[in-house]
C-alpha cells in the first residue's frame, strides 16, 4: 500500500464482506520493510470507499484495521511506528487493535514486550499533521501515547500519560545529522520538572532539574552505547523510597520482570538526599545501586538515624526467588549517641549497657515486608539473645505503627542482651 508505506503479503485469499461497511479480510498475513518481515498478523481488515466499490482499477482504501500482530522490533528498525507518520493519512486511516511489540537485541533476545490495546493514524487538518493515538500497556503498567512529526522542522513531539502514576510527559525531540536534542517537561505526584537531553551515535546525556525557583532536586546521567555502560547521579532534598517499597512499586516491578539481570547491562546508581520521604528520622542518605555482570547490589549505600548511628550495607544481592523480590545484605550500625538513642527508647538505666557497633546481616522480603535477622553481632561477638528476639520483623504499613512496634522490640532485645 503506497500511501502507508507497507509492503503486506497476504498467506490466505481475501475474502470479501459487505456489512457493516464494505472491506476485505484475510488471516496469517504479515508486513515487510526492505524484504525483512516485521511482524505477522492474525487478522488483517482493508475498508474499501463506497464510490470505487465496482471498480477494482480506481479502488480506494480509506481505512487498514491490523488485528491480533506481533512486531518484532531492534536496533535496526525501532522507529518503525514512528516512520508510518510520514505516510499520507489524509484520505486513509491505519488503526491497530490487540497487538504487541517485541524489542529484541540484535541476539534476539527479547528485552521488553509493550501490548497495543489500541492505536490509530490520523491525519489533523487543523494542524496540517499526522497523530498517533495510542493506548498500551508494558510491564503491567497502562499509558496513553499522543505522537506527531514535524518533517520541515525536524522535531518529532510526544505526550505520554500514566495515569496509576499520575505522571504527564510532553516531550520536543529535534533530529538532525549527527546530534539529536531534546526537551520534556513532565508533571509527577504533583512536581514539575525538565530534562534537557542529546542523544548522539554511540551514548545519550541528560539533565533532570525540578522546574521550582528553589530546586528541590539535580540529577544527570549518561547511557554509552558501545560498550554499554550507563551511570545516573544526583542529589536532591528529599528522596521517595515509595517507588521502590510500596505495593504496586514500579520500580520493584521493573526488578522483577529480570529485564536488567542481564550480564550485558551496566549500571550505576549514585544519589544523594538530605531526608527520606514520609521517614525524618533518616538522613544522610547516599544510595549506591549497582547492575553488573547480571548481579544487583546496594554495596556501599549509607545513611544515618537522627545522627543518633551511621549504617551503611555490603555483600548485598537483590534476586528473584519464587517470583518474590529478595535483598540479602550485610549492615554495619555505628552507634555514634548511645544515650539518646537509650532515651528515645526509653530504656531503664540498668539496661544501657555499652555497644559501639552492630554487624547484622539480614534478609528483606519485599513483597510480605518480612525483615529476616540471620545473625547479630554486638562489637565483633555474635549474640544470640539479640537474634532471638528479632530474628523476624514484620512491618507495618503506618509509620507511627512502625515506630512503636521497633521501640518495643529493641526494648526487648536490649533486655535480654542486659541479662
Amino acid at each position: 500500500m503506497d500511501k502507508l508505506n507497507l509492503e503486506f503479503n497476504f498467506k490466505k485469499k481475501l475474502d470479501y464482506k459487505f456489512l457493516p461497511r464494505p472491506h476485505f479480510v484475510t488471516i496469517e498475513s504479515s508486513v515487510k520493510i526492505n524484504e525483512n518481515k516485521i511482524s505477522e498478523i492474525n487478522k488483517l481488515k482493508i475498508y474499501v470507499s463506497l464510490e470505487s466499490l465496482f471498480s477494482l482499477k480506481n479502488m480506494k482504501i480509506k481505512n487498514v484495521v491490523i488485528e491480533e500482530a506481533n512486531f518484532n522490533l531492534n536496533k535496526n528498525n525501532y522507529d518503525f511506528f514512528i516512520k508510518l507518520l510520514d505516510s499520507d493519512f489524509e484520505d486513509i486511516k491505519l488503526e491497530i487493535l490487540d497487538s504487541n511489540i517485541f524489542y529484541k537485541n540484535l541476539e534476539n533476545d527479547v528485552l521488553f514486550i509493550n501490548h497495543i490495546e489500541s492505536a490509530k493514524y490520523i491525519y489533523d487538518p487543523k494542524e496540517f499533521k499526522n497523530i498517533l493515538f495510542s493506548k498500551n500497556n508494558i510491564f503491567n503498567l497502562p499509558y496513553l501515547m499522543e505522537l506527531s512529526n514535524n518533517q520541515e522542522e525536524k522535531k518529532l513531539n510526544s505526550k505520554i500519560n500514566i495515569g496509576s502514576l499520575n505522571f504527564h510527559l510532553e516531550n520536543q525531540f529535534s533530529y538532525g545529522e549527527e546530534l539529536k536534542l531534546g526537551l520534556s517537561e513532565f508533571n509527577f505526584l504533583n512536581s514539575k520538572s525538565i530534562a534537557e537531553y542529546k542523544v548522539s551515535k554511540n551514548n545519550f546525556e541528560f539533565k533532570l532539574f525540578d522546574k521550582a525557583q528553589k530546586s528541590k532536586f539535580s540529577y544527570n546521567g549518561k547511557l554509552n552505547f558501545r560498550p554499554f555502560h550507563s551511570y545516573l547521579m544526583g542529589s536532591a532534598n528529599t528522596i521517595d523510597f515509595s517507588h521502590l517499597f510500596s505495593d504496586n512499586a514500579i520500580i520493584k516491578q521493573l526488578l522483577k520482570t529480570e529485564i536488567l539481570n542481564n550480564k550485558n547491562v551496566d549500571f550505576n546508581l549514585n544519589v544523594s538526599a538530605n531526608k527520606t520521604e514520609n521517614f525524618d528520622s533518616f538522613t544522610n542518605i547516599f544510595l549506591n545501586l549497582k547492575i553488573q555482570e547480571g548481579l544487583i547490589d546496594l554495596d556501599q549505600t549509607k545513611f544515618s538515624w537522627k545522627n543518633h548511628a551511621n549504617i551503611s550495607l555490603t555483600d548485598s544481592l537483590i534476586y528473584l526467588k519464587n517470583g518474590k523480590l529478595v535483598l540479602d545484605a550485610n549492615s554495619e550500625i555505628k552507634l555514634i549517641n548511645l544515650d539518646e538513642i537509650y532515651k528515645f527508647l526509653i530504656t531503664p538505666k540498668n539496661l544501657r549497657k555499652k555497644i559501639n557497633k552492630m554487624n547484622i546481616n539480614f534478609t528483606y522480603l519485599f513483597d510480605e515486608k518480612i525483615l529476616n535477622i540471620n545473625d547479630i553481632k554486638v562489637d565483633g561477638v555474635t549474640d544470640k539473645n539479640f537474634l532471638n528476639n528479632l530474628n523476624e520483623i514484620n512491618l507495618k504499613e503506618n509509620s507511627l505503627q512502625n515506630k512503636i512496634y521497633f521501640k518495643n522490640l529493641l526494648n526487648k532485645s536490649i533486655k535480654s542482651y542486659a541479662g
